[in-house]
């Protein structure tokens, strides 16, 4: 076992770091970490007690009043010159991932993960509160935050603990779950598998780690990821359907698109549920299935469940509403901000955005687009095109490179000359140009996985 009692987490701002470094704290442990910057996140981790410094220096190591016991740090995403990474193999302190520190968190505890290439950080959302509406109080830690409870993680009083399993550098492999769901299987991260087979094949290896006994929930609406539970039935491994067909063990059935999101019936055995989602898209119902099966699966009473889900109010940049124009030219005109970064999600979400303003009976989508790294924009380029022709008018802006050099000749316009979609490289000219095609009523996206997320109130500002 690592020793926990001291713990140095680089990047602990980070969605993921910040869960586990509260669930540390909870439990009595010693916690100091380091960030780029100061954030509201960081505020309340220091309330809690953490040590944290703004910046990476090697002197942050000790900034708790002694040397941690181990260092923790995100791979992909914290380079290998960091100087407190360099101070940590200098000195012989334990390197671990976040993945391996959350796998000893959940050590003792029936797991239940949440695995698939879209959809994770919804799908455990719903299902821990929807857990919580049971009165099973789990453990959890989802990589955004919940709109009504404000928090990313939490160390519950029950036996479960419910986290997404990452996939995009196979990390997911250091959980043994008791309940593995994996809502879609498609292409992606290939700047780390380097095929789409290998990418495919991550997800097996994950099933394969399901403790005997254990469960596994697959959507049947999804090719791979029902394709993966006939293999896994194949050996023996118990397997659970959800989606719209007959056959499966969790039912949608009568969707609805609401004002505020959809309705709809989930039957699971002898028994159903109505429910009232208070987010939209056909993609949120069959997430919120999955949640649903997952906690019958875990003892919860399935009208407990129902009502739970009902109450979800959705994850930080998940469809979030940041405002609405009252009066003038751009009365009724709502932005909402979305992190949705590959094709398919993009898809999902402007599907989900039609379908609510068919609903509210006026005005248009206007999509403001983001492209998040050059591998993925070069790789998708034309499904990104495909999939941002669903809205009515569309804003590409320059690639969000994150932790990829640029790539000389390539940035939005590959995917923008494609649909004749408006190309605003600067960022600070996105808002008057969203002013200039916005009329009243229209429903604005701001997207993607990278800043475009801070342009969200800018718009807002700009058309008021």
């Amino acid at each position: 076992m690592t020793d926990l009692s001291r713990v140095h987490l680089i990047g602990i701002g980070g969605a993921g770091m910040s869960g586990v470094a509260g669930i540390l704290l909870s439990r009595g442990a010693v916690v100091s970490g380091s960030d780029v910057k100061d954030s509201r996140v960081l505020l309340a981790l220091r309330s809690m007690g953490a040590h944290i410094a703004v910046g990476h220096r090697s002197e942050n190591l000790a900034i708790s009043g002694e040397l941690p016991t181990t260092v923790v740090t995100s791979f992909a995403a914290i380079p290998k010159d960091n100087p407190e990474l360099v101070a940590a193999e200098q000195a012989g302190i334990p390197i671990i991932r976040r993945s391996d520190l959350l796998a000893e968190l959940m050590e003792g505890y029936k797991q239940i993960l949440i695995a698939g290439t879209h959809g994770k950080t919804s799908t455990t959302s719903m299902a821990v509160v929807a857990m919580q509406a049971a009165h099973l109080d789990p453990s959890f830690a989802i990589g955004g935050q919940l709109s009504k409870a404000g928090t990313n993680a939490h160390h519950g009083s029950g036996d479960m603990f419910v986290a997404e399993a990452d996939e995009s550098d196979a990390s997911l492999l250091s959980y043994r779950p008791s309940i593995a769901v994996v809502t879609n299987i498609e292409p992606d991260h290939l700047d780390f598998f380097s095929t789409p087979e290998a990418y495919f094949q991550v997800f097996d290896d994950f099933a394969d780690r399901i403790e005997p006994g254990g469960t596994l929930i697959v959507c049947n609406e999804d090719a791979h990821a029902a394709a993966l539970g006939e293999r896994c039935k194949a050996k023996g491994i118990a397997v659970k359907t959800y989606g719209m067909a007959e056959h499966c063990d969790a039912r949608i059935s009568d969707f609805r698109p609401t004002v505020f999101g959809a309705s709809f019936t989930v039957t699971i055995g002898d028994s159903k549920v109505e429910i009232d989602l208070q987010v939209p898209g056909k993609h949120m119902a069959l997430n919120g299935a999955a949640a649903l099966l997952a906690g019958v699966l875990a003892g919860g009473d399935l009208e407990e469940l129902g009502y739970g889900l009902s109450g979800f109010t959705g994850v930080r940049r998940r469809f979030s509403f940041v405002g609405i124009i009252t009066k003038g030219k751009y009365a009724n005109v709502r932005i909402i901000d979305d992190y949705a970064h590959h094709p398919t999600e993009v898809a999902a979400v402007l599907e989900a955005s039609q379908e609510k303003v068919r609903t509210l009976g006026e005005g248009r989508v206007v999509v403001v687009f983001q492209p998040h790294l050059y591998s993925r924009t070069i790789e998708f380029q034309n499904e990104f095109a495909q999939a941002l022709s669903i809205a009515d008018e569309v804003i590409v802006m320059d690639i969000y490179g994150a932790r990829e050099e640029p790539v000389p000749g390539v940035d939005g316009r590959i995917i923008a000359d494609k649909i004749n979609a408006h190309y605003v490289a600067k960022f600070d000219e996105v808002p008057k140009r969203v002013a200039e095609i916005a009329r009243s009523g229209d429903l604005v996206l701001t997207m993607g996985a990278g800043s475009v997320t801070m342009l969200g109130p800018e718009i807002l500002n700009e058309l008021r």
